[in-house]
């Protein structure tokens, strides 16, 4: 049987989660966010032995 393409379904299903306001980044602090974290690439070690 095929699947039915009836929006009775569910509408939720298909929304995607959205970010809380308190979470986002301003567009202006972006380039500062980055830096930061690349910036601490060297401190972190590696968790595959060479």
């Amino acid at each position: 049987m095929g699947r039915a393409d009836t929006p009775a379904t569910s509408s939720k299903k298909r929304s995607l989660p959205q970010t809380p306001k308190n979470l986002k980044i301003a567009p202006d602090c972006v380039n500062e966010e980055f830096a930061r974290e690349l910036g601490e690439l060297p401190k972190i070690r590696p968790t595959r032995p060479k």
